[in-house]
């Protein structure tokens, strides 16, 4: 499904940032929208975390149910 695509991308990012976080003290996101409290980071930070959410349901998807969605 072309959502689940999107929600693992923003998650794949959210974690690549938090990654950096961690290993450099460098947030990514705060540094290309100008800082952790503007409106876009904001934003950003919202929709990885709704694109994690998203991506808690993959793993509760049975391979039949998947594939019936897929095929839609």
């Amino acid at each position: 499904m072309f959502l689940d695509k999107i929600a693992l991308a923003l998650a794949i990012i959210g974690g690549l940032n938090w990654g950096c976080v961690g290993l450099f003290n460098f947030d990514l996101v705060a540094f290309i929208s100008g800082g952790p409290g503007t409106w876009l980071a904001r934003i950003i930070y919202t929709l990885v975390g709704l694109a994690a959410l998203w991506c808690l349901t993959l793993l509760f998807r049975t391979e039949d149910n998947h594939a019936r969605h897929s095929h839609a």
